[in-house]
């Protein structure tokens, strides 16, 4: 079994509900085909780099998981099946972007962590002063 991830883009007219939906039924087609998901990630309504389809946003989803490459085929027809999915890219991780996908779950690299620039900035005058 290999790791995969895939990303799709989700046609924007959709309920959160609906795409939700969507997801899941993409899930399903992996652990049908004996894929273990690894993580799921809904990044909601995002705007396009460009129009896609004359549309200039869509919900974006994230899928890690491991299965046989078999998996790949089935699961890309089905996204090419689905009228509402945009776009999708699927590729395969090897052991170091599994490791740092490992660490960016765990929240390593969460640029809200520590003071801000400006409030160092300001911490900065202040010893100073």
């Amino acid at each position: 079994m290999n790791n995969y991830e895939t990303v799709f883009i989700l046609n924007p007219v959709l309920s959160e509900d609906q795409a939700k939906d969507t997801v899941d039924k993409f899930v399903k087609v992996l652990t049908g085909h004996k894929a273990n998901i690894v993580n799921v990630e809904q990044w909601g309504l995002k705007k396009l780099a460009y129009p896609i389809q004359k549309k200039s946003t869509g919900f974006y989803n994230l899928i890690e998981f491991s299965a046989p490459s078999e998996a790949i085929a089935t699961l890309e027809t089905e996204y090419r099946r689905d009228e509402s999915v945009m776009r999708f890219l699927t590729t395969s991780l090897d052991k170091f972007a599994v490791e740092y996908n490992n660490r960016r779950r765990k929240g390593e690299f969460n640029r809200n962590k520590g003071p801000k620039p400006q409030q160092q900035k300001r911490e900065r005058e202040e010893a100073r002063a």
